[in-house]
């Protein structure tokens, strides 16, 4: 089904205009199904079902789901979780229903667009729902999961609005990288605020009364949506470090929400910044762990950062690879736990394996994974006599960083491809180059760590064990 159902406006110029265009003509599928998932208020028989029908209509949806319902975040009894309904039984209707909303969040958004301005805003939100969560002193289930929406969706207006390719997300792109101060520039642009256009679509999306109260102008009316206001305040601080005068009020009022002094406060923070980060890893958005802070301090320090690696899932991953070498080896096996491991593990949004093609000229895509992949299976190809726009990416000996020497607009298809830093390992038969993992993380363009580079070595080499363990029959 298509996002887009008629022609956008050359512009919009009011809050009520944005509402309807981000509601009815950018995001319709997204408004409605946030809708039916807020509906479901209880946890009786009928509702439990409907939200699992829900879930299930949407694939993608049920993953992702069924990946978080085996968090320790959600689930700490770590009991093994494989389907939706057992899903709702151990972990709770609210839960998973959190887990839903957030899953439709990201994907949705990051499916229309990758722009840096929207995984900054996915960073801080996800970042801020998940203190929010953390730092709530009642534990009820309800509770918790009210309050970790809550902070998520409270700056939906502007996830929203950079999520769409409008001339004025460019304009006012331009007027933010140039130092303008932000609700200005808004005014000027958009002729309302990010605010504001929150507070329009939480209405028209019914997203639920507690939403409501904490987007609502003025004085928080409970505890809870002071705490989710603080919270999101504190995440945006946060992306400049954990001190400054600013911080310091806000972890104040933060200690009067939850009961706590502000140092109490702040080495809470810091170990929560680390759950945010596993978090987004586990809604496949490994390169937003770049824009959140890190757990160790000093202003500025963690902003341009390289996701850590995952060193129980890559040793897992890496126990299931030696299973399958040690049995009869299976080659898209082995590459599709490659592939995985280099995802997940390794903290890559997106990962291919290129093999030659019939020719023998070209290496092309075998193996895609990773959100921002659709485009390469028909169009990513590098010749292996090194000519043409990504000639460059021809590996080295063995795995290394790619570092571009200077921006391209050759590649078409893809904005980032050649541009950012990435990944590049090289499989070979009998002395010969026979394909390559590629792996960057788009937008998030930042240096890959040695950590990962190892990591990334470790995976690549039992894919070359397996190519030569069958070369050699």
């Amino acid at each position: 089904m298509s996002t887009k159902t008629e022609t956008p406006p050359s512009r919009m110029n009011s809050t009520q205009a944005w509402v309807t265009y981000l509601s009815k003509v950018e995001l319709p599928v997204l408004a409605n199904t946030l809708r039916r998932i807020d509906e479901l208020t209880d946890s009786s028989n009928s509702t439990v079902n409907e939200l699992a029908n829900v879930i299930l209509n949407d694939a993608q949806l049920t993953s992702q789901v069924l990946r978080l319902s085996n968090t320790v975040f959600y689930n700490q009894t770590r009991t093994q979780v494989s389907t939706v309904s057992r899903a709702i039984t151990l972990i709770g209707f609210d839960a998973v229903k959190s887990m839903a909303i957030s899953s439709l969040i990201v994907d949705s958004l990051l499916k229309r667009n990758d722009r840096p301005h929207l995984l900054r805003c996915l960073a801080r939100a996800i970042h801020a729902a998940v203190q929010a969560r953390c730092l709530l002193p009642k534990r009820n289930e309800h509770a918790l999961e009210e309050v970790f929406i809550g902070a998520l969706l409270m700056n939906i207006g502007e996830l929203a609005f950079w999520s769409c390719e409008t001339k004025q997300a460019n304009e006012l792109e331009g007027r933010l990288r140039n130092g303008e101060p932000p609700v200005e520039a808004q005014k000027s642009v958009l002729h309302t605020t990010f605010a504001e256009i929150t507070r329009g679509l939480v209405e028209a999306w019914s997203l639920g009364p507690f939403i409501k109260e904490v987007v609502a102008p003025g004085q928080a009316n409970s505890k809870a949506a002071s705490l989710v206001r603080h919270s999101v305040e504190m995440a945006r601080l946060s992306e400049d470090g954990w001190r400054g005068a600013d911080m310091e009020k806000v972890m104040e009022a933060l200690g009067q929400d939850i009961g706590e002094n502000t140092a109490a406060v702040r080495d809470q923070l810091k170990v929560n910044a680390g759950e945010a980060a596993r978090v987004a890893v586990s809604l496949g958005i490994p390169q937003v762990t770049a824009l959140m802070p890190g757990s160790q301090g000093g202003p500025g320090e963690e902003t341009a950062r390289a996701p850590e690696v995952d060193p129980n899932l890559q040793l897992q991953i890496l126990r299931d690879l030696t299973h399958s070498l040690t049995d009869k080896p299976d080659i898209n096996e082995v590459c599709q736990l490659v592939i995985e491991g280099i995802h997940r593990a390794v903290g890559m949004q997106r990962v291919v394996l290129l093999m030659s093609d019939r020719s023998g000229l070209e290496l092309i895509p075998r193996k895609l994974g990773g959100r921002g992949t659709d485009a390469w299976k028909d169009n990513f190809t590098i010749r292996k006599d090194g000519t043409g726009a990504l000639g460059a990416l021809l590996p080295h000996a063995s795995c290394y960083v790619y570092q571009p020497k200077s921006k391209t607009d050759r590649i078409t298809y893809d904005r980032w491809l050649g541009n950012v830093p990435a990944l590049v390992g090289p499989l070979n038969a009998k002395g010969r180059l026979v394909g390559l993992f590629y792996a960057d993380n788009a937008a998030a363009d930042y240096l890959p760590s040695e950590e990962q580079l190892t990591a990334f070595s470790h995976f690549v080499q039992n894919a070359q064990l397996c190519i030569t363990l069958l070369s050699s029959h």
